[in-house]
This record gives C-alpha cells, sequence and structure tokens, in this order.
C-alpha cells in the first residue's frame, strides 16, 4: 500500500462506503444471496453437436450482498466475473446453483416472471461504445426502460430523462443528440442514466471505467459514489483495478478460475490478505514512490492460468502457488472464516495476525497507487 499523492488527492473524495461499518456485519437481510453458482458453456463437436466437455465459467460461487453496500470483485481476465455478473442479473442462464433478490428465488424465472424484477435490477456495461443503439438518440435509450415496463414518470418521460441526464452530469439539451456526439466518458454516463431511470435497488457494474481515460475514470467513480449516497443504491463492481476496487468497495470478493478464493472487508483484505492469489495481485498494483517500490517484496507468478474447460483437480491456484502441498491436489479447498468478516479458500492461508486497523487511518481509504 502506498501513500495518496497530491494529484489522486484531487481525483478522489475524502470520504466513502468504506467509512461506515458494513451492513454485512449488521443483522441486516441480503439483498442478494447467492449459493452455488455455477454455468457452464457446453463445447460440442460434430454435425449431432454432441457435447465433448464445458467452459467452466463460474463453478459454485457464495456470496451475499447487502442493501446499501458495495461488494467489489476482482480478479484476472477469464476468471468469471463478468459471467458471474450477467448470472446475477438474470442475462444468462445459471446451469446450477440459485440466486435469491428480496428472499424470491429468481433463478430459473421465465421473462415474463421476471419483467417486474428488471426494474429493481440494473446492469451498467463495460464498453460505453458498444452498449447505446447509435440509431437511437439519447432521449430515446434513457426513455426505452419506460416504455418496456409501461411506467409513465410524473411531468412526462422527456422531462423525468432531462432530470437524469443532469443527475448524471450532462445537459438536458443532450435529449435529441446520438451517441457518436459523445466522448467515451460521457457514453458511460448515459449508460449510468439509463441504469438509474426505473429507481432500481440493486445496480450491477461490469468494469465501469476500465475502457476510459484515467482522467476520467475518477469522474465516474465519484459520481457512482455520490449517487449511491443519494439514492440508497446497492452496487456489485466488477473490476481488474485493484485501485477503483479499494476506492469504492465496501466488501471484495477475488475470484480465481470461476471460483472465490477470498471474500472479506476492504480494510482486512488490503492490510493483511490470506490467500496466496490476493497477496500476489495486491504485490502487482502500480506504487509511485520510487523509495517504497524497492523496498516491497514483489510476487511473479509462474505460469499461464489453467483452462477453464480442464482445470486443476483439488485448488485451482496449486499450478502456480509457491505454497501448494500434496493436499493441494487432491482436495478443494472450502471457503471458511479465519476471522471476523474475512473467508478465504486456502489450505496454507498467510498467518491471521488479528484484527486489523481500518486502512488509511481516519478516513478509511487510502489509494493503492495510480488514480481511481
Amino acid at each position: 500500500m502506498t501513500e495518496t499523492t497530491d494529484d489522486e488527492s484531487q481525483n478522489t473524495p475524502a470520504d466513502g462506503p468504506g467509512d461506515a461499518a458494513s451492513p454485512a456485519a449488521s443483522d441486516a437481510e441480503p439483498l442478494l444471496r447467492v449459493r452455488g453458482l455455477m454455468r457452464h458453456f457446453p463445447i460440442t463437436k460434430g454435425l449431432l453437436k454432441r457435447q465433448v466437455g464445458a467452459v467452466q465459467a463460474v463453478d459454485g460461487i457464495d456470496f451475499d450482498v447487502y442493501p446499501g453496500e458495495t461488494l467489489g470483485v476482482v480478479g484476472e481476465s477469464g476468471c468469471g466475473k463478468s459471467t458471474m455478473g450477467r448470472l446475477i442479473t438474470r442475462l444468462d442462464e445459471p446451469t446450477g446453483g440459485s440466486i435469491e433478490f428480496e428472499g424470491k428465488d429468481i433463478t430459473h424465472l421465465s421473462t415474463g416472471r421476471l419483467r417486474p424484477m428488471r426494474r429493481d435490477v440494473q446492469m451498467i456495461f463495460q464498453d460505453p461504445y458498444g452498449s447505446l443503439n447509435p440509431r437511437h438518440t439519447i432521449g430515446g435509450i434513457i426513455g426505452t426502460p419506460f416504455r418496456l415496463q409501461g411506467v409513465e414518470p410524473e411531468g412526462g418521460v422527456k422531462k423525468e430523462v432531462q432530470r437524469l441526464l443532469e443527475l448524471v452530469g450532462l445537459s438536458p439539451e443532450h435529449y435529441n443528440r446520438y451517441p457518436h456526439e459523445f466522448s467515451g466518458g460521457q457514453r458511460q454516463r448515459i449508460g449510468i442514466a439509463r441504469a438509474l431511470a426505473l429507481k432500481p435497488k440493486l445496480v450491477v457494474a461490469d468494469e465501469p471505467v476500465s475502457a476510459l481515460d484515467v482522467s476520467i475514470q475518477a469522474q465516474v467513480v465519484n459520481l457512482m459514489d455520490d449517487l449511491q449516497d443519494e439514492l440508497g443504491l446497492t452496487y456489485v463492481i466488477i473490476a481488474h483495478d485493484l485501485s477503483v476496487i479499494r476506492h469504492v468497495s465496501d466488501r471484495i470478493a477475488v475470484m480465481y478460475l470461476g471460483k472465490i478464493v477470498e471474500l472479506s472487508d476492504r480494510a482486512s483484505l488490503y492490510a493483511s490478505p490470506l490467500h496466496p492469489y490476493t497477496k500476489a495481485l495486491l504485490s502487482a498494483v502500480p506504487v509511485p514512490d520510487p523509495k517504497r517500490r524497492t523496498e516491497r517484496d514483489r510476487i511473479l507468478l509462474k505460469g499461464d492460468v489453467p483452462s477453464p474447460i480442464n482445470p486443476p483437480s483439488g485448488c485451482r491456484f496449486r499450478t502456480r502457488c509457491w505454497k501448494a502441498t500434496e493436499v493441494c491436489t487432491t482436495t478443494e479447498p472450502p471457503l471458511v472464516a479465519l476471522r471476523t468478516g474475512h473467508q478465504v479458500a486456502c489450505h496454507h492461508p498467510e498467518p491471521v495476525t488479528g484484527e486489523p486497523a481500518a486502512a488509511g487511518g481516519a478516513g478509511g481509504k487510502e489509494s493503492t497507487g495510480g488514480h481511481a
């Protein structure tokens, strides 16, 4: 972890979701409950399309999301993060497991029965260019959820769309413009406005800033943070940038090859990670201070990520882990709590040193290098 630079302090707010106690620590009922979630994509061969294998994109994950919190999901490319996001929004059909939203099982609901739930669960897509129809005006794009759900907002659709444009930092005069007239950051704001049109309870953001310039990333992240406070939103934010995840999340889930290997509140995860994979990820975060860069131990993982078609037996990380032993080859480690609110799936976790202090001092935040 590194000290906050002057440039970073100008691009990130002083406060954030991690300042208050996480809802997970209270007795609140989870807004979203996921158990044993799986998604295997079949591999077929020949004229008869005989299945010869499957891509195990998501392979049995458990987690809860509580009202008002932000759950960050991180991991290497191909670990199943985006597939998980599409599953919990029911844009993709799960192979196994269960998804409960507000206590109701939505795992295999039909399209018609899912329609009312669509108002409460929305998604912000990764590509701000591909997620907006170039043939439709901005007013038509943001107004589409009202038409699909048969909702007539007070004052009419046009007035509400213009209000949403102002809410996300755009001008109401943009109502009749087309997506090609906007920059990447502005298009992502349009995507955010569309997701917020029906006042959802849960928003899943799939790498919402990865396609944007670094100077724009902080603006979009701060906008989402402000909207959460103003509208009482619950977020699941998927990203590969550990600096962004640290800035916005209350709790963080680390995924590797379709599995959650560590799940913890932000302070615990960054102060003392327990899984070797998480420790390796944190060691790779860029450090702007040359002195601290030389003092830090960088962990270089050997080999490539195994194929999700034929993952390793036992622990999936064992082929790249410096702690792997015989038990890692034969037995899959369960996700268990080693300290309050900190779960890890590892036979040889890092030593548990007690309850860590809040990261970043009294403010609860500290930049990990690079802009949020």
